[in-house]
């Protein structure tokens, strides 16, 4: 077994805000990486975004915005959503970054040095989604397969990187190496594309029509086709050729991508690296699609899911759980939300959830919270042998994960958990307690029990690492410990809950989700990139807007007003005296979220009566349609301080 793992995803393209595919992707290569380190590996997990070529330039436009400051925009919305899901890749890269560059102008000149990158006049049918040339074969009925519209057509001078010379290589290469690119059947379709001649790769665009891009060291009016740039990321991220990472951890690379990408990844790449002269990956693994309503998940189809309000409404664990379990890796899946909370419902409310409550719950009635003595060499125990389940599961959990097979480790893990279910029903604890010559007994059951929900806590550590230690702790066991619960030589001891150690009561992991509450809400706006703005105001001078007197104002007390659903009744401190305001932001908040609360009030503006209620003031809050947020004052202020 090697001592190093290094995971990569695709590096996002920022021509949009995050979706539930990239979180996908993102979840599966970090659940990956958490895997490997039960295995006691060093690991490496590299993500990141790609913010060259010709569609930020257009997506930066159409943003008002310079390439650059789009960029960073919307590669902050990838860097910042990741922690959210409780996912710390050790390196976000960027294309733009200075050593990135660096790198990928070096690998350019490498290559050109070698004979393998030549100067020639091109004309062909160019698809600037794709940011790619397409040949008359590739197009379905004359159109772009990925975006249905037709390529126009361009002539222009531009350099080409001999591809060609690398196809028997590639082929050969992948025949030698079956596991190199899995699932297999993209295997096979990579070796489909390889039937046909592989004709030379266009890898510049003309300053004249594109600057937006990494500049051809040996030309400098031409920057770069983008995945030259881009894919030289996974190598110019641990600090090749010189850094003792790249030294590491390269030879032990796998990528993951969505299979919308298996072209670049399957043909370009390898062939790049190759020519080169960089060792090959090994392993590429390919997943399908998340399809909503039938169809791939698109911003252009408007189908998007958010990955932000799926976590906000069903948690972190939940979510990383559903999309391990329910996507069978290579093949495409379908996201509703029912499925989501049947899930939630089925798999963690009843299954684990409730296995865990009834079983801490026993427990702390039977032995007042404290383990009794118990023998962790037993085996069967009236019928059932916990012990030799939990073996099974683990060997069944590490082989699925091994292969990405997230679907089939998490199935091996509920199997367990339904064999302790059944345990507890056939082992009935609470009849043995009625009799004090089966407390022996009762104390096995229970810490056999026990036991195999350390197991469990240990195996869900890589999609759910959050319920994982909750669970542990409640054990009585410390989830910050070294060596960590989580590594498989400690998952699979038995006997780890000594006797006379002290539990805390249990908790709820996952309360049941009511499907029609949730399903039957108000529609929300799928987080829009940008939405349309309001037309201004009119301008006003300094002296005009010195007619406004804005307060800061403590909200002392909220409450709905009767018959009005979007209406709230606050009394507000301004310092000198206390205000009613009311306020329409009954659909955003609830009375007691708002409580302690310093928002921003209009403290001259006229009183006026709103349901027979007088209202002395105007708080600030930006509302649209079913989404909207008060303004707040986020560090402390006396109540009545005056905003300038």
């Amino acid at each position: 077994m090697t001592s190093h793992f290094y995971i990569t995803t695709p590096i996002y393209y920022v021509n949009a805000r995050p979706h539930l595919g990239h979180t996908y992707t993102t979840i599966a290569a970090d659940v990956a990486r958490r895997f490997h380190r039960m295995q006691g590996k060093q690991t490496f997990f590299l993500t990141g975004t790609d913010e060259h070529g010709d569609k930020i330039v257009k997506a930066a436009e159409a943003s008002n915005e310079a390439p650059k400051a789009y960029a960073d925009r919307i590669s902050g919305l990838f860097s910042d959503l990741w922690p959210q899901f409780n996912i710390h890749p050790d390196y976000f890269i960027r294309t733009t970054d200075a050593d990135h560059i660096a790198v990928v102008q070096q690998v350019l000149q490498k290559i050109y040095d070698s004979g393998d990158i030549y100067f020639s006049e091109y004309e062909g049918l160019y698809c600037f989604d794709c940011e790619r040339f397409f040949t008359e074969r590739e197009l379905e009925d004359g159109k772009c397969p990925d975006h249905g519209k037709s390529p126009v057509p361009i002539r222009e001078s531009n350099y080409f990187f001999k591809m060609s010379r690398y196809q028997q290589w590639l082929i050969d290469y992948i025949h030698e190496n079956p596991d190199f690119i899995v699932p297999e059947r993209y295997k096979n379709e990579v070796l489909g594309f390889l039937r046909e001649p592989l004709e030379d790769l266009c890898i510049s665009r003309p300053k004249s029509r594109l600057t937006w891009g990494v500049t051809l060291p040996f030309d400098d009016k031409y920057v770069t086709y983008v995945w030259f740039d881009a894919l030289i990321n996974y190598i110019s991220a641990l600090g090749y050729p010189d850094g003792e990472k790249f030294k590491s951890f390269w030879p032990h690379v796998r990528h993951v991508v969505a299979k919308d990408i298996l072209k670049p990844h399957g043909i370009y790449w390898p062939i790049m690296l190759k020519a080169a002269g960089i060792a090959p990956y090994r392993h590429l693994f390919v997943h399908g699609y998340w399809n909503v309503d039938e169809s791939k998940m698109s911003k252009s189809l408007g189908n998007v899911v958010d990955p932000v309000y799926l976590k906000d409404t069903y948690g972190v664990d939940a979510i990383r759980y559903f999309l391990m379990r329910e996507m069978t890796f290579g093949l495409d899946s379908s996201f509703s939300e029912a499925a989501l909370i049947q899930r939630i419902n089925s798999d963690l409310a009843n299954d684990l959830g409730n296995l865990f409550s009834r079983v801490l719950a026993m427990f702390h009635k039977y032995f007042k919270g404290t383990v009794p003595d118990w023998n962790p060499e037993a085996g069967e125990i009236m019928g059932t042998d916990l012990k030799a389940g939990a073996r099974t599961a683990i060997d069944a959990f590490c082989r699925s994960m091994e292969n990405l097979d997230f679907h089939k480790g998490l199935a091996a893990v509920w199997e367990y958990i339904g064999q302790m279910n059944k345990f507890v029903d056939t082992s009935a604890p609470w009849e043995l307690a009625k009799q004090e010559d089966s407390r022996p007994q009762l104390a096995e059951v229970i810490c056999h029990l026990l036991e195999g929900l350390r197991v469990v806590a240990g195996l869900i550590y890589p999609v759910m690492p959050e319920t994982a230690a909750a669970m542990h702790k409640h054990l009585g066991l410390d989830p910050e410990a070294k060596p960590g619960f989580y590594l498989v030589a400690e998952i699979s001891k038995w006997g780890v809950i000594a006797p006379q150690t002290v539990l805390p009561k249990g908790i709820s992991l996952f309360p049941r989700l009511d499907p029609e509450a949730i399903l039957n809400r108000p529609a929300r706006d799928p987080a829009p990139e940008k939405k349309k703005a309001e037309p201004m105001a009119p301008q006003i001078g300094i002296e005009d807007f010195a007619k406004v007197d804005l307060r800061a104002a403590r909200v002392i007390s909220a409450e709905k007003v009767a018959k009005a659903d979007k209406l709230l009744k606050l009394e507000v401190d301004i310092g000198h005296e206390t205000r009613t305001v009311v306020a329409g932001i009954a659909r955003l908040y609830a009375p007691e979220d708002l409580v302690g609360k310093t928002v921003i009030l209009v403290a001259n503006l006229k009183p006026a009566k709103l349901m027979g209620i007088r209202s002395e003031g105007m708080v600030l809050a930006a509302v649209d349609g079913q989404d909207g947020s008060v303004a707040v004052i986020d560090r402390p202020v006396l109540p009545g301080t005056r905003l300038k």
